[in-house]
């Protein structure tokens, strides 16, 4: 194989038999990448390796439109896979937030339909490793947000959303009621919903 750098030079000058030779140079740490980012629950559905597979595909097929000016090959790479990865945390427990209300009540009815926007903006910002510069500014102050509130109602909010655990699994992680973790995230989710005020609220 030719040296890294001249691999990645024709990478970005969009060459498809480069990127599918960077493909095979980078799987390693491309699949450590997405293990990191895979919450417990999420690994529980699906493969690094499936993720890996995505990754390349759509990196193929958008080759000719990547713009590599201000990222390198890898970071592209990097930005597909946590793309793939927040997709898949919709697909498997999109369904669940909005039914959440009904099955598990969190101290007033459709609790998690009412904050539908918030909470798929919390998905995002938490399982994104993507430096604060380079993210949205709603998942900024998202994250700003978050870091007000207390650390055990930020833990409950992403076993909640992002692990997918029930209220009663995570009052038994933290030693607390069924009950008192409703309340917690029902709470926690109006702070953070009054805090980003009304440019966040749910569409």
């Amino acid at each position: 194989m030719e040296s890294d750098d001249k691999l990645i030079s024709r990478v970005r000058q969009h060459d498809l038999a480069a990127l599918a030779e960077y493909l095979v140079v980078c799987r390693k740490p491309l699949s450590a990448f997405i293990e990191r980012q895979l919450s417990a629950a999420l690994r529980r559905k699906i493969e690094v390796d499936d993720v890996v597979q995505e990754v390349s595909v759509e990196a193929v097929r958008s080759l000719s439109q990547a713009n590599f000016d201000h990222r390198d090959p890898f970071g592209w790479l990097c930005h597909i896979a946590e793309q793939r990865i927040i997709d898949a945390h919709r697909r498997y427990f999109g369904a669940q937030k909005r039914d959440a209300g009904r099955e598990v009540p969190l101290g007033s009815p459709g609790a998690d339909s009412q904050h539908a926007g918030l909470i798929d903006l919390l998905v995002v910002s938490i399982t994104t490793a993507t430096q604060a510069l380079s993210r949205k500014e709603r998942e900024v102050r998202l994250l700003e947000a978050l870091a007000t509130l207390p650390r055990e109602q930020r833990e409950a909010l992403r076993m909640r959303y992002v692990e997918g655990l029930s209220s009663k699994d995570i009052a038994e992680r933290l030693g607390k009621t069924d009950g008192s973790v409703r309340v917690m995230l029902t709470r926690a989710l109006a702070r953070l919903q009054q805090i980003l005020g009304p440019d966040d609220a749910p569409r």
